[in-house]
């Protein structure tokens, strides 16, 4: 029962022995340069005024740390986990935001650029980080312990709730739909007003999740000072 449940997450359609299911990642790039073969029309407008607003976010988030094109990895970032959360809630698209080896490569990276250039370059500050202000002295080996730990994981927490959300939503939505074949016709509109209720929830989900990844790596680059 487990198995085929999480059967869905398998990218098991393959060519040559070539997952083919991770193609789907490309498919969020036909939707970004609207500029190039498009007049501007109301989508790209939006989207236009979307990526303003997080730029202003973001520099005002980085303080001090930002420099002219800084937020464009954080923008680029939320694009890519926005269209691909997007993507894997059609019908028959693999959900490659559903997999930490996805979620990690990009959270990784970010965070050990961050730590490398931080201690080679400021690493007074770095360790101002590692104790609170006002912190008693007893306490200090274990709050440099326990920030060392909590800045550790930082990537693995990224990588988790990205992956941990999308799954949630996908397995509820498949749970619920292998018993539309059992319970009775009456129930079935009951059941299909509920399962686009969890679609719209999960629309919501997957704009919000990278809107949350994209802030805390954000909140993670302007530590670095």
């Amino acid at each position: 029962m487990m198995n085929n449940l999480f059967s869905i997450f398998d990218p098991s359609t393959n060519i040559l022995n070539l997952s083919i299911n991770w193609m789907s990642i490309f498919l969020s790039f036909l939707f970004l340069p609207y500029m190039y073969w498009l007049i501007p029309n109301r989508h790209f407008i939006l989207w236009k005024f979307i990526m303003l607003k997080l730029h202003n976010e973001f520099k005002t988030l980085l303080k001090n740390n930002y420099f002219k094109g800084s937020t464009f990895i954080f923008i680029s970032m939320f694009s890519f986990i926005l269209f691909n959360n997007s993507m894997g809630l059609f019908p028959y698209i693999f959900t490659s935001t559903s997999h930490l080896s996805l979620s990690l490569s990009m959270s990784l990276p970010l965070w050990l650029s961050f730590m490398l250039y931080g201690w080679l370059n400021n690493y007074q500050q770095m360790f101002i980080h590692m104790i609170p202000q006002g912190t008693p002295t007893i306490l200090m080996p274990f709050m440099v312990l326990i920030e060392t730990i909590s800045n550790i994981i930082r990537p693995m927490t990224l990588a988790v709730r990205l992956t941990a959300n999308m799954i949630a939503g996908h397995l509820l939505m498949t749970l619920l739909s292998n018993t539309s074949s059992i319970i009775p016709t009456y129930l079935i509109i009951i059941m299909i007003f509920i399962q686009i209720l969890l679609l719209i929830l999960e629309s919501a989900v997957s704009l919000i999740q990278a809107y949350v990844i994209s802030i805390l790596s954000t909140l993670y680059s302007s530590e670095v000072n």
